[in-house]
Order: structure tokens, then sequence, then C-alpha cells
């Protein structure tokens, strides 16, 4: 929550007061006076750059901007990193960048920390491929040493081996041992500590034996040990690098800047100078900055981010607004009575990071297996190393042997176990449509065991179709394309899309009524399209408009098509014998039509993004394991705070990354063997950990025993971890 609030306030302009001081005028000025000096920094991306000169054209141009503070162009990265003033935007810089001869385009926060984790994805495997390479060559020089290669030939190669092997793990092993460092540094035990001690009892053992002119050395050992190390590193890596957090998502849809009136003047400000009781101007396409109360004007809003409504709803004076509905047809007035952290929308980010660090809190089938791990490897080897020492008196053979135990029970089985598993999984699931974003993600959708969907946009397509458009008198179709032309309203689209064949009707004045609808002038005579009460008409359908043409009144009936394998889905997810249930934010007679149609007996209507939360946490707290899958803002507290939670590519961006899975396609009928398929990876994970247990149980009383050298124990283990990804591959 500390991370989020810090996040908020530094979207909103940078330092926040405390509760006690915000009260203070003083502490206000203070607050606004930080936020001006602290600016913001702006990312450009530069694919024209390429020398030192285009560097330092771009930089001047941009330094002599007013407001921005300090340039600097990366080269490497084709970037530009500009320190400004609040009220200097990208747009601005990149006009400025246009105007000496460059491209420029703004760069995305979330795409820097993509190329960051690529980065990291690439670093990875250039250290497996070093390690693979540099094993290889020390692997045929030790072929030469087993094939009888003696005294000074025998040394030779090995010194040769030393050579390469040393660098080769300097570079590629560097993330175990930071790693164990860190973590010995705080006086605990990970996974990479007995790696790193592993890795370094070889190549210590290895240039020992090599100085004393010894038969054996075990720097194959020690590469071949780093190089199925970094494999499972790579694995985890590759699962891992699509999971970001969603309540910065929601932070991204706030609008950072309001018109206000001011001194009978409309100024534009930052959010953050906001005050309740100040009159916000929102024009049509434009989102609410605060919530509110509309002071003057009349439209139409559209809910469907927060509440999941399909049809906008009526905006009058005196209606109470939200943060981040969207304005879409006339200009309004909103007085502001919740600014800030206390708006809808940062109360929906406050609820999904809340439930984003409790599922944070689960616990791997790897890291329940690694935490009695660690600890008992090293009380193994060392009474090894000691009960040798105390027996035999030789440090030398103690030391063998205690690395032979370190590194037949290295933990590349275990590592390799949950990572082989889970890609392999995940690239069945891709194949059928679907991608796994979490690395738990497949361990906890095996033990689902209650499914809730969302309405619109999830079950059903989210856009309006005609029902009746037989009902339509032919002589009046003309008159409803050309007046559903001129709107901009969904279900306007909709119906000019049905009457697309149509020749539109000669009318003249055309012009649309916010909140009620449009009107023109068909042979001096008016008609229009819109609402019921407008046109005098009793409204019945909730999903419908009326047509006024000189013949009369027609109804226009609408309904939201069922998304692909919907049904399907449903169907099978029943028969499997999980409990299925519906929840949405739409009207109750939508919501009750379609739960019957798909046979959905446990449904819930009008549920805000708080409502759903607290359901699924009731389910929970019912012992249910709950899948969530939904698609919209108003959704994306729940799918964090469900156990696992999948989204279709279409959904919003913040539900999509509060999501696990995403659906790639628009078929919902993958989900049903998703579930199978996450069942069946969880059984091969812990097969994988028998084989490994197995293996430990057979190969660790010999190395104890003194009856594996550390070369022998490195075959062992490389073995092992050959089985645990032939066996996971079965999933393909």
């Amino acid at each position: 929550m500390a991370e989020l609030t810090g996040h908020i306030g530094t979207e909103r302009g940078g330092l926040a007061a405390c509760p006690a001081c915000a009260v203070a005028p003083a502490a206000e000025d203070l607050a606004a006076r930080a936020a001006q000096v602290e600016g913001a920094t702006l990312a450009l991306s530069l694919p024209g750059i390429h020398c030192a000169a285009c560097i330092d054209t771009v930089e001047r141009a941009l330094s002599q901007a007013p407001g921005v503070r300090e340039a600097r162009v990366n080269l490497t990265l084709r970037r530009a990193q500009v320190k400004a003033d609040p009220e200097v935007s990208a747009e601005d810089l990149v006009r400025i960048v246009e105007g000496v001869g460059y491209e420029a385009h703004e760069l995305d926060p979330g795409t820097i920390a993509a190329t960051a984790t690529d980065r990291a994805g690439r670093a990875l495997l250039m250290r497996l491929a070093v390690a693979g390479f540099a094993s290889m060559n020390v692997m045929l020089l030790s072929v030469s040493v087993w094939s009888g290669a003696a005294d000074a030939t025998r040394d030779l190669f090995h010194w040769i081996s030393a050579a390469i092997t040393l660098p080769a793990i300097a570079f590629c092993a560097q993330p175990f041992f930071v790693s164990a460092f860190a973590a010995l540094r705080v006086r605990r035990l990970n996974m990479d500590v007995p790696i790193a001690l592993a890795i370094a009892l070889a190549l210590v053992t290895s240039l020992w034996e090599t100085s004393l002119s010894g038969e054996h050395a075990y720097f194959d050992a020690a590469l071949t040990l780093t190089f199925f190390l970094l494999a499972g590193r790579y694995l985890d890596h590759r699962t891992r690098a699509a999971a970001r957090s969603a309540a910065e998502e929601l932070t991204a849809l706030e609008v950072p800047r309001a018109l206000v009136r001011r001194d009978g003047a409309e100024v534009q400000l930052p959010v953050a100078e906001l005050r309740i009781g100040d009159l916000v101007v929102v024009r049509p396409g434009g989102r609410m900055p605060v919530d509110g109360e509309i002071a003057e004007g009349s439209s139409e809003l559209d809910r469907s981010l927060l509440t999941g409504e399909t049809r906008p709803v009526a905006a009058l004076p005196g209606q109470a607004v939200s943060a981040g509905e969207v304005n879409l047809t006339g200009p309004l007035v909103v007085r502001a009575t919740a600014i800030g952290r206390d708006t809808s929308l940062a109360r929906m980010a406050d609820l999904v990071a809340i439930a984003e660090s409790g599922r944070s809190r689960y616990t791997s089938l790897a890291d329940r297996a690694a935490k009695l791990y660690a600890p008992g490897v090293h009380i193994l080897s060392a009474l090894s190393f000691l009960g040798w020492f105390l027996w035999s008196g030789d440090l030398r053979v103690a030391l063998n042997i205690a690395a032979a135990v370190l590194i037949i029970t290295c933990p590349c089985a275990l590592g390799l176990a949950v990572p082989a598993v889970t890609t392999a999984a995940s690239g069945r699931l891709f194949r059928r449509g679907m991608l796994v974003k979490h690395e738990t993600a497949l361990e906890r959708l095996a033990q689902v065991d209650t499914v809730v969907f969302d309405k619109t946009g999830t079950l059903t397509s989210g856009k309006p179709r005609v029902v009746n458009l037989g009902d339509l008198p032919a002589e009046a179709r003309g008159v409803a394309l050309a007046l559903a032309s001129a709107s901009a309203h969904p279900l306007s689209q909709a119906l000019a899309g049905a009457l697309a064949a149509e020749t539109p009707a000669p009318l003249s004045d055309l012009r649309e009524v916010p909140g009620h609808g449009t009107e023109a002038l068909l042979a001096g005579r008016r008609v229009r399209l819109g609402r019921a009460e407008w046109l005098g008409a009793t409204a019945g359908d909730e999903t419908a408009t009326w047509l006024q043409t000189p013949s009369g009144l027609t109804e226009i009936r609408f309904a939201d098509s069922l998304r692909p394998g919907a049904a399907e889905a449903v169907s099978e997810l029943l028969a499997q014998g999980r409990h299925v249930a519906l929840i949405s934010g739409d009207a109750e007679g939508a919501v009750a039509a379609l739960a019957a149609r798909l046979g959905i007996t446990d449904w819930q209507a009008g549920a805000l993004p708080g409502d759903k939360a607290a359901r699924i946490a009731a389910l929970q707290e019912g012992g249910a394991k709950v899948l969530m899958v939904g698609d919209g803002l108003n959704d994306t507290a729940a799918l964090s705070t469900a156990d696992v939670s999948i989204s279709p590519a279409s959904a919003l961006d913040a539900a999509r990354v509060a999501s696990d899975i995403v659906l790639l396609g628009g078929d919902l009928s993958p989900i049903p063997g998703a579930l199978q398929t996450a069942s069946r990876a969880t059984r091969r994970i812990r097969e994988n950990f028998r084989i490994a247990t197995f293996y430990n149980v057979i190969a660790v009383p010999l190395a104890v025993a003194g009856l594996c050298s550390p070369l022998i124990a490195a075959l062992a283990m490389s073995t092992s971890s050959i089985t645990v990804s032939l066996n996971a591959l079965r999933l393909r």
C-alpha cells in the first residue's frame, strides 16, 4: 500500500502532505511548490539519430525549450530523457525534435520496463550460451584425460581447462554468487547458497588437484552444473516476464490535468491543485478527472469502465458522476466533491493493490520444497567433510567428498522441476490461444473449483445488435440511417451498421441533442431518433431506442450477442462439477436473461467493483478456490482478489494486467481445457519432485560413502536434470 500511495502521489503531482498537515494552507502551498520544483521526467524514442552531431542537435533544441530543465540523449538506446516543468507535455517535446529534423515518439513507461525485462532475459541467455560452449570444450579435454592421457599431458589439459573454466564461471555463475552473498550478508539461506558453494568447492578442489598433478579435476562438472542451473533460471525468467502491477495501470487512467473555472476564466490545472467545490469543465470525449455533481449541461456518460453497463446513461444537472467515466455527447460542468485519493478510481486502485499483495503471498510448490532443502544440504555436506576428515585425516579426501555431496544434491532437478513443466504447459496453452503471464498461475488454476464470470465483454461481446430490424418500415429505414450516422452513441452506431445497405434520407438541419438523441427535418417535418421520454413514448425495454417519423413511432430493440464459445465453456465447466457464477454491474433483467440462457443459477446484478471483490472474498472464506473471468476496469479488483484470473485480449489494459492468463482470441471454449492442463501440469511437477527425491535417496548415500567423485556426481546430477526435463515434455 505504501508503494501504491507513493505511486499515486507521484502521478498526481509528486508530493503529498501528511494527513495531519493537509488541513494547513501552508502545507498545501509547500506541497504545490515542491511539485513545481520536482517537475516530471519524460522519455522520447528517437529512431533517426546515429551520431554525436545528432545528440548535440537534439539536446540543444530540447534544453532551449521553455520549461525544460535538463535533456540527455542516449545514442545506444536512441532515447531522450527530459526533466521538465509539469506544464510541459510530451507532445510539445515531440514537436521540438521534429522541428530540428528528427523523428520522435513518446515512450511509454511500460515499454521502458518491458525493455529492461528483455535485457535481463538476453543476459541470462548469453550466460547460458557461454556456459554451454565452455562446458563442451572442457568436456573434450576431459575425454582425452579419461582416455589415458597422463603426467605432463594430463596436467596441460587440466590447466587449459582451468583457463577456460575460471573466466567462464566468473561470468556465467555471477547471478548465483550475487544472490548467495546477498542472502548470507543478512544471515539467511536461500537456494543459491548451496549452488554457489558447490561451484566454488568444485573449482577449489579442481585447482588443488591440478596443482598437485592429481589424476582428477572437475572443471567440467562445475561448468555443467552452471549450465543446467542457468537453463532452469532462464525458463523461470520467461514465465515471469509478463507480470506487471494492475494498480499502476489503474493510476495511468487518471486524468493528470483538468479545465477549471477560476475567477471567471477557464484555466488548465494539474489535478493535484484542484479543490473541493471547483467547477470542472469536461468536454465531449473527455474522462472525468474528479468525483462530483453535474452543475451545468446535459449529455450521456459511458460508465462501462466502472460498472460494466452496456448502455450510456443520461447525464443531467444534479446527477453524481465518478472519476473515470467518459462524457460522450455534450459539454458538462462538474462541481468537484472528491479529488485525488478520495475518488472512486483511486479507491479501486487501492482495492487492486490490496488484492495483489494478498495473492503475492501464495507459496509455490518449488518454494515449499526449497524451504527445507538448503539447510539440509549444508548440514549433510558439513557432516560428510567432518566425518571423513576425522576418520582419514586427509583434508584432500574430505574436501572431495564434501564437494561431491554438494554437487550431487545440487538443486538442478528442483530448479528445473517447475520451470520446465510450466514452460511446456504454457506452450500447450499458447497453441490453444491462452497466454500464461504469472509463474504460479498454473498451480493455482489446478486448484479451482469455482468459476466466476463477468457479463458484458466477457460472456457477451459487449457490442449491441438490432434484434427487430424487420419491424422497421421500409420507408423509415433511410431516415433511421441518416439520423444514426450523425451520432457517436453506441446504439446509433449499431443501428447505422445494420442499415448500411440502405440509402440515407435527405435530411436538413441535422443536429445531436446531448443526452437525448438526434433530430432533423425531412421535407419540413421533424424526425427524431433517441430516448423514449424525449419522443413522448412509454419507456419499455431499457436497451432500446425510438424512431419518430411522419408516419409514427417505432421501437428499435437491441441485444448483446454471446461471445464465441461462451455457452460451450459454461456447459463443460458445469459438466466437470465446478460451481459457475455470474456477477455483473449491468441491469437485473439483462443479467437474469443471460444466466437463464446459459444455465447459471448463481447470479448477481448491479454489482459495483467493490461488490465483485467482496463476493469473491466471501466465496474464498467458504473454502472455494475461485477463477475470475472478466474484461473491464470494474473487474480489476475482482481479478486481483480471485485465486487466479483470466481476461480476453480485447479487455482493457488494466484488466489484462490484473489477470494471470490472457485469452488471445475471442473464444472462451479453451477455459475448461486450461483447467485440465493445469491439473496435469501440477501432477508432472509433483512427479518431478518425486524423481528428484528418489535420485537423492540413491545418490546421496553413495556420495557420503565416498563412492562418487565430484565428476561422477556431476554426471548423476545432469542425468536427473535431463530426466526431469523429459518428464515435463510429456505435457506437449
